[in-house]
């Protein structure tokens, strides 16, 4: 095969690709759906924005390993400055001031911190000296790196990103090998805080998403909405579904955002069990292979940053699950490559990207890489 196929593309990592394909021209199909059976407004612009930054993870995976090491502080430094820039100039959409108008684009910083923080961690990690692994010089530098964009997303507010950005950081701090110990008494802090942030941290709106996803079926036509009619939705497919563009639910616009937060329940609602099973299958296999990726890295930031970005896509894939299947509060996280999104399309492009270059670097290394 190597006689037949050119090098350029026989060495692409197809492992990743072909199931990145495959998950995303099946959203495009469920959008199409979810717009009546029209490419507008969804399908085609998911599929031009993925074409966009798949561009751009082609030009990412160029990139050399010193050169991203320079980038870390500057990129979150930026991204930084732009949530500051949301708060004083950001655009208002359902209730929240998430976004910055480009012109061009409407962007949400708060979705480029999630794999800019993993990254500057990765950094700091990398440059720490083993022997301070365990000392308070490896946890309060890097608190304070997750604390300050937290800070500024729950303003906006955005519990959801926030979350995701903890998660991201925490994943890093771990595999980085700080102490059990600090993240058993920062659970057990959480514990503790938990009621405190509910009933004083949280608005109103945010406080009725928690009680409505322990008993959702309190309000069926008021907080609960969402949550009820994503469950219908879902058990209403079956086992193999209605059938492509046949789903009563989003049609008849009883469930919520089907083509972003609750894209799930429109796909499984006109493909069932077997669809669900179908897009989880791909997930894993995307997921893994950043895995292996992770583990054939042959240094410290390598091997933090794909570990990062693989926990990033996880959250995103596991919130979302969870979400409109009843088992976690709704916080608007939308499904990787298959919502309908331009900032988390380009988030998880840049994971993607990431990935793809971390493995052209264990690929080039003279020890040992991963097989494509």
């Amino acid at each position: 095969m190597n006689g037949i196929v050119p090098t350029p593309i026989a060495r692409q990592p197809w492992r990743l690709l072909i199931p990145l394909f495959v998950l995303v021209g099946f959203g495009a199909a469920v959008l199409f759906s979810a717009a009546g059976g029209n490419l507008q407004p969804f399908a085609a612009s998911h599929l031009v924005r993925f074409a966009v930054f798949l561009t751009m993870a082609a030009i990412m995976v160029l990139f050399n390993r010193e050169f991203v090491r320079f980038l870390a502080y500057p990129a979150y430094a930026i991204v930084l400055v732009l949530l500051v820039a949301v708060e004083a100039i950001g655009a208002m959409g359902g209730g929240s001031q998430r976004w910055l108008e480009l012109g061009f684009m409407r962007l949400q910083p708060s979705e480029l911190m999630k794999p800019a923080i993993v990254l500057v961690l990765a950094k700091f990690y990398s440059t720490l000296p083993p022997g301070m692994i365990a000392s308070w010089r490896a946890l309060i530098p890097s608190g304070a790196l997750i604390a300050m964009p937290m800070a500024l997303v729950l303003m906006q507010p955005d519990l959801g990103t926030a979350l995701a950005i903890a998660f991201g950081g925490a994943v890093v701090m771990f595999l980085a090998g700080l102490p059990m110990r600090w993240f058993v008494a920062g659970g057990a802090a959480m514990l503790v805080a938990a009621p405190l942030a509910f009933f004083f941290g949280l608005k109103e709106y945010q406080q009725r998403r928690v009680t409505t996803f322990l008993d959702p079926e309190s309000d069926p036509l008021g907080a609960g909405y969402h949550i009820t009619q994503s469950k219908i939705a879902i058990g209403s497919g079956g086992l193999t579904g209605k059938g492509f563009n046949e789903g009563s639910q989003s049609h008849l616009d009883y469930l919520p955002e089907p083509h972003t937060d609750f894209v799930f329940a429109t796909m499984a609602e006109e493909w069932g069990l077997f669809g669900g099973l179908l897009v989880i299958g791909i997930f894993a296999m995307i997921l893994s292979w950043g895995l292996r990726v992770a583990r054939s890295s042959n240094d410290r930031f390598a091997r933090l940053l794909a570990a990062g970005m693989v926990a990033t896509i996880f959250f995103y894939v596991a919130i979302n699950l969870m979400m409109v299947m009843g088992f976690a509060p709704v916080v608007g996280i939308p499904l990787p490559f298959m919502s309908h999104g331009g900032s988390s399309m380009m988030t998880n492009m840049i994971c993607i990207g990431s990935l793809m270059m971390i493995n052209r670097w264990n690929r080039e290394a003279p020890s040992h890489g991963i097989g494509r």
